[in-house]
């Protein structure tokens, strides 16, 4: 900044009320409102040199300091002005007042309101009668103006905007929103004013025509947009749709099921916005196109014409991920294959793979001789745009596409000298959509098979001391038949910038149906005790989970998000503990962050309870990832997200701060978990916190996520201890210390985490 420059630092506005102050204060010049604290930090770093900004090769990273302009001071409160005259104080004022010191601005608006008015009369003059006769049977349920009322001229673009959407619900199909218009009369006594509504008619008419849908013509392309088959021929469906399908690839009865304009009705624009929404929601259309013929006689019809693209019918994706941290580094590759359009209805077959290995990276040896763990997982989806059951049920689609899944996946898992795992998954699942608000997914039929086998060196030292309880979770076999449940509300909402709750609750359980069909056909017991289906114990549990979370804009691109999420898992009946899979457990990319995926918890465990031999250090690396989980979840989260530049990488780049607070815990005393029960007069100071800052690169149809948390208070250790961000800058003795007692696990102050997509 130059010397006669001033950085503004503070805007106030006085003398409005509290229902309009926040959005008076959008008037404002963006140029000379306060810096963001951050996005200024951000520019100042990349675009200053030797203490002076640069004047060339600026990046635009961050927010550039807002310097005082004195023509822009007087445009915003001219704007404020206006704003307010918009909200019923015809004759309000307002003034600006600067205080400069020290290079730093100090603007204050304030505003001398004066009285303010009210509609007296309204008076409508519409030309068509039926039209007048349709507005006045619905103005009662949109309206925003009324006698009485304060004047806001907003209500009055809003009754325009209105008018338009019944019109076009109604069959005027050539309206437009220039037929309305208004006169207010503001020289009457008493602050009081007088509206006039104009709806005209169209030019040299006596009234607007209405329009009823005739037969629809729908003409599929190919997946390049062009016609080039020669004589197809055309399909009618229901009397009333005509298919050409020039890519041979679609049965039209399914295409059809979400043409919402159907032959006879008036048309309505809502039905053409639905049939856009449901057939993009297909996920087979790269583009589609509908516009309308009027019929060549006198009876005022409309014929839809569809022009719709689809998209390549078969892709391959390849995705892979380098992960690193707390001693160990790996990578995970994946290939999913993708058919549109399988049997000509739409449906979406997606087979994948995916592999991963990790690698112990303090070893010396051969890499491969370095192996820590590998994961094949096999999967296998087919989508059907429907829901599928045996019997009749309504047409599903008005707010969103049903769809059923059947499922099918395999997973091979082997840690090094220490447990293998092999998990068979078939599933079916609805997913149907209430409103837009409201989500529903009802999995009825979940069927598992897991096979899971220690080490036997392992399994013989875990025994030995005492710790049963890992071999009785991780060393068996068990058939699960269940059911699961899902809703959701305003997950339409989680890309938009506005205030809103957002809330997700699962329920899981399964053993229920078996149990019934035991107290008819009794099942054999094993030896334990336990009911077996096939040979193998049948599990019975319950788990639950929520996800309630608030979404707070703060205006531009910035916006607040707080998270709560508790979760619990209850065995009973058939099982006495959950399985390994079935447990929560705390950490990673969309949890808390400052803490790798399941090395927190439960409560104040600590794994130097295995001691510091030999022995104890093998026990404790061959259990890593195994024995901390808990039947009890709760994690907080409250994140701060931001602009930070407009195209980095050709990226939108995006910023947050967070903190993360929570833990796992053991439902019961368990002598492989102390001090991991959840005791009520404890659990809140057990909570791990964890704080950070991350970096969103938004590439439109996905986004890359790097996080980086660092570790506040660690519930395994004692008292102030727990506090380890006091070690941050002095941390040689802290890590040495802990390497004694918990080697070879390593302590790490801060976690760095990648990801696709958002955390939550």
């Amino acid at each position: 900044m130059t010397e006669d420059q001033a950085l503004v630092r503070k805007v106030k506005i006085e003398g409005i009320d509290k229902q309009f102050l926040e959005s008076a204060s959008t008037f404002v010049q963006n140029d000379i409102r306060p810096n963001s604290k951050q996005k200024l930090a951000l520019y100042n770093t990349f675009n200053t040199r030797k203490g002076k900004y640069r004047t060339d090769r600026i990046k635009s990273i961050g927010e550039a300091p807002h310097i005082l302009d004195s023509s822009l001071l007087d445009i915003s409160r001219v704007q404020i002005e206006k704003f307010l005259a918009t909200k019923g104080y015809l004759n309000a004022k307002v003034k600006s007042d600067l205080k400069i010191e020290n290079k730093k601005a100090e603007i204050l608006f304030t505003a001398d309101q004066g009285s303010v008015f009210k509609v007296k009369e309204i008076t409508y003059i519409i030309e068509d009668s039926t039209a007048k006769s349709l507005y006045m049977a619905n103005r009662a349920r949109f309206s925003h103006i009324k006698e009485g009322q304060r004047f806001d001229s907003d209500s009055l673009a809003l009754e325009r905007e209105q008018i338009f959407k019944m019109m076009k619900q109604n069959g005027y199909f050539d309206y437009v929103r220039q037929f309305v218009r208004f006169e207010v009369d503001s020289n009457l006594k008493n602050n009081e004013v007088n509206l006039k509504l104009y709806l005209a008619n169209p030019a040299n008419k006596s009234s607007h025509q209405t329009y009823l849908i005739d037969n629809s013509q729908i003409t599929i392309t190919n997946s390049a947009g062009s016609k080039d088959i020669q004589n197809l021929d055309t399909v009618r469906i229901d009397n009333q749709f005509n298919f050409i399908d020039y890519s041979r690839k679609f049965n039209p009865k399914p295409i059809s099921r979400y043409v919402y304009l159907k032959k006879g009705n008036l048309y309505n624009i809502d039905n053409e916005d639905i049939t856009y929404d449901r057939l993009y929601d297909l996920n087979v259309f790269r583009n589609v196109k509908i516009d309308y013929q009027k019929s060549s006689d006198s009876t005022a019809r409309l014929i839809p014409r569809y022009t719709i693209t689809p998209l390549k019918r078969m892709s391959s994706r390849i995705e892979g991920e380098y992960i690193f941290n707390a001693g160990r580094n790996g990578l995970n590759i994946g290939n999913t294959y993708t058919n549109r359009n399988l049997f000509g209805g739409a449906e979406l077959l997606e087979l994948k793979v995916k592999y991963g290995i990790f690698f112990d990276a303090t070893g010396k040896s051969k890499i491969f001789d370095r192996v820590f763990s590998r994961d094949l997982q096999l999967g296998a989806n087919l989508v059907i745009p429907k829901l599928l059951v045996p019997f009749n049920i309504p047409l599903m689609g008005k707010n969103g596409m049903p769809r059923t899944t059947i499922s099918s996946s395999y997973q091979l898992f082997d840690q090094k000298e220490a447990f293998s795992s092999r998990v068979f998954i078939n599933s079916i699942t609805y997913d149907w959509v209430e409103t837009k608000q409201k989500l529903h997914s009802f999995t009825p039929i979940n069927v598992e098979f897991r096979k899971g086998e220690l080490d036997a060196v392992l399994r013989d030292s875990l025994i030995r001391r005492g710790f049963e309880l890992y071999v009785k979770t991780n060393d068996r076999k068990f058939f699960n038949f269940g059911s699961k449940y899902a809703f959701t509300l305003n997950a339409n909402k989680l890309n938009t910038y506005s205030n809103f709750w957002y809330f997700k609750g699962s329920l899981d359980a399964a053993g229920n149906s078996l149990a019934l069909l035991n107290s008819i056909v009794k099942f054999n017991e094993d030896i334990e005790g336990f009911k077996e289906v096939f040979g193998i114990p049948y599990q019975q549990y319950v788990k639950t989970e929520f996800d309630l979370r608030y979404y707070r804009a703060l205006g531009g691109e910035q916006q607040l998000v707080a998270r709560i999420n508790p979760g619990i898992g209850i065995p009973y009946g058939n099982s006495v503990r959950l399985t390994f899979e079935k447990n929560f457990f705390a950490g990673g990319s969309s949890g808390i962050r400052a803490w790798q995926a399941r090395t927190l918890g439960p409560g104040k465990y600590n794994r130097a309870v295995f001691g510091t031999s030999g022995t104890a250090d093998t026990l404790r690396s061959n259990l890593r990832n195994l024995d901390q989980l808990g039947e009890i979840k709760l994690e907080a989260n409250l994140e701060y997200r931001f602009k930070v530049a407009d195209n980095i990488l050709n990226a939108k780049v995006k910023g947050a701060t967070f903190a993360d607070f929570g833990n796992i815990w053991r439902s019961s005393d368990f002598i492989e978990n102390p001090d991991g029960q959840f005791k009520f007069n404890k659990f809140l100071g057990q909570l791990a916190i964890g704080i950070g800052a991350g970096l969103r690169f938004d590439y439109n149809y996905f986004v890359f996520r790097l996080d980086a948390g660092i570790k506040v208070k660690d519930p395994q250790f004692i008292g102030s201890d727990q506090y380890v961000i006091k070690h941050l800058f002095n941390k040689k003795q802290f890590k040495e210390d802990f390497n004694i007692s918990h080697r070879p696990d390593v302590y790490r102050f801060v976690q760095y985490n990648f990801g696709i997509g958002m955390p939550f």
